[in-house]
């Protein structure tokens, strides 16, 4: 069966979005630590400038885009993020942290490379959530489980996680292969986010509808588009958001963010992949 074929029980809107998030992600009680963390209950740490790996200044993140939903991410002390690591678009230095998801195989491996500190994998064993909360040097890692759509047209549970990075005080979110609009326990894991990671394939993942509702939820300053099949559907989405973000596009593919260069007006960056 062509991959067409098989991705038409997909065409379901948004009732099937609402299906897929609501009933299949239980209504958690609030915690109390959400992005950003409570510093004041870390112990001090400093980073002494020779040992520091990565040009990257205390209260900064520089993200890379490698390419389809993989993103190199650099803190101050040096720590190495890969996110959707898979065995086909991977950056050059071997990460310290490798999230994945579930999707495709193009979102995970089965063969990580074994000098990654931490393989984070955003699905749990027999359909249970994964559940991650890691502090590793200078950066904070945890996931928020959503569910995504399975060959049949069916829902598979906590196939997906957005994974929440915190790096300098600047709250990143990996979308993955989102497959539904967020419900408010949702969001409410996530917290304030700074910069998301967005999917705009329009097809794989959600539609433009579904998307543009999933960023207006999300609310954040900074989007940079991953997951991007072609020039058209990449144009078609950044049209559709014109109401709400201002578009920019890189020759570069790496930005440095801070806290206090966060846009003030949102804004839709595209970075070149690498």
């Amino acid at each position: 069966m062509s991959l067409t074929a098989c991705l038409k029980p997909f065409g379901a809107a948004i009732v099937a979005w609402a299906a897929l998030a609501g009933p299949a992600y239980p209504q958690q009680p609030p915690t109390e630590e959400r992005c950003p963390r409570m510093v004041a209950q870390e112990t001090p740490r400093i980073w002494p400038a020779g040992l520091r790996l990565a040009a990257v200044n205390q209260g900064e993140v520089r993200l890379t885009y490698i390419g389809h939903s993989t993103f190199e991410i650099e803190s101050a002390a040096g720590v190495r993020i890969a996110t959707d690591y898979n065995d086909y678009v991977r950056p050059r230095a071997v990460p310290h942290i490798a999230t994945m998801n579930r999707a495709h195989s193009t979102h995970y491996t089965n063969n990580p490379d074994p000098g990654i500190a931490h393989v984070l994998r955003g699905w749990g064993r027999d359909g249970e959530p994964a559940s991650i909360d890691l502090a590793y040097e200078d950066v904070w890692v945890r996931n928020v489980p959503t569910n995504i759509r399975d060959w049949g047209g069916g829902t598979m549970l906590h196939g997906n996680s957005i994974f929440v990075f915190e790096i300098g005080g600047v709250c990143i979110a990996h979308l993955g292969h989102l497959h539904h609009t967020l419900t408010p326990a949702h969001l409410q894991e996530m917290g304030r986010i700074d910069v998301v990671l967005v999917p705009v394939d329009g097809s794989f993942t959600l539609n433009v509808e579904g998307m543009t509702e999933v960023l207006r939820q999300i609310n954040a300053p900074l989007a940079i588009p991953m997951h991007v099949f072609s020039e058209d559907t990449l144009q078609r989405f950044l049209d559709a958001m014109g109401e709400i973000y201002d578009a920019e596009r890189s020759n570069v593919p790496t930005i440095v963010v801070s806290r206090a260069t966060l846009p003030v007006k949102p804004k839709m960056l595209v970075l070149p992949g690498r």
